[in-house]
């Protein structure tokens, strides 16, 4: 069973690779299933049909001049994927689901938004803490490595604690890949850690391996490995796996090589899920 549980479309505002070929680049590589998690990221990005101004980002190589700032396109993907569906399921499993990009300040907007539709998984990233993006440093500016690290495990721990509708946690060490003082010690984000991985076990959820950590080039896996053992010691069994592809090149990358890392640590079985419920497969 090979499954992609982490997958961009152009419905993200940093992809403009389409469903449709998504679908069947996943086909002829011989995945079995894939789950589609694009972007939603309030705070810093806006609704389609949110009231006021559309904001803009200038556009990387290969893009046009200005990128809207947006999350999904919540009607259009939707009737998108259930238009991949009817075409594409009698050869691959296919299943929505979001990534949500939360925030403590933005809780009331996911608990709307997953009211909206029929979700099969939903990924719980923090991609930025007070409106401040990692990637831009703008989160880490001014702080020490210890405030930073610190304070992005606060928020996570906060909305674990007070937000429920989510299937499994997103790279769930993110802070690591865009810390340019290098790992922070684990040993001292262990009593934090340990009170994430307890709240996310009790409360029936997982956490997700992120194989992007190969082709950025870490010297370890996302989560790391001391996160995984520590999970699995606390008891968590439930785990996905997913490329956090947006191009044809990221798209069930490493799939394989994680599910060897994951079974030296003791690890038996790995998940897909439906309507929000885990299913279970061997590694």
């Amino acid at each position: 069973m090979r499954a992609d549980y982490h997958v961009h479309t152009e419905f993200s505002d940093d992809s403009d690779y389409a469903m449709e070929k998504v679908i069947q680049d996943s086909i002829a590589m011989g995945l079995d299933e894939i789950c589609f998690t694009d972007h939603v990221d309030y705070g810093i990005k806006k609704d389609w049909d949110e009231p006021g101004k559309m904001i803009y980002r200038k556009g990387s190589p290969g893009e046009p001049d200005e990128m809207p700032l947006a999350n999904v396109h919540y009607p259009s993907y939707y009737e998108t994927f259930k238009e991949m569906w009817a075409l594409y399921h009698d050869k691959i499993e296919l299943k929505l689901g979001l990534e949500f990009g939360m925030q403590a300040h933005t809780i009331e907007k996911y608990e709307k938004l997953f009211a909206r539709f029929p979700f099969d998984f939903i990924i719980l990233s923090v991609h930025e803490v007070e409106d401040k993006e990692f990637w831009t440093q703008d989160f880490q500016r001014g702080r020490t490595q210890k405030e930073y690290n610190e304070r992005y495990y606060e928020e996570l721990l906060y909305l674990v604690e007070n937000y429920h509708n989510y299937s499994v946690l997103g790279h769930m060490d993110l802070i690591t890949r865009y810390d340019k003082a290098g790992t922070y010690s684990f040993e001292k984000l262990k009593p934090i850690l340990t009170k994430i991985l307890k709240t996310v076990i009790a409360d029936g959820k997982g956490i997700e391996v992120n194989t992007s950590s190969y082709r950025y080039g870490l010297s370890d896996l996302t989560p790391s490995r001391d996160i995984l053992k520590l999970y699995w010691e606390l008891g968590g069994q439930m785990i996905t796996i997913g490329s956090d592809s947006h191009k044809p090149e990221h798209l069930g990358r490493f799939i394989n090589e994680t599910k060897q890392e994951l079974k030296a640590l003791g690890f038996k079985k790995f998940c897909t899920f439906d309507k929000m419920q885990p299913i279970f497969h061997q590694l």
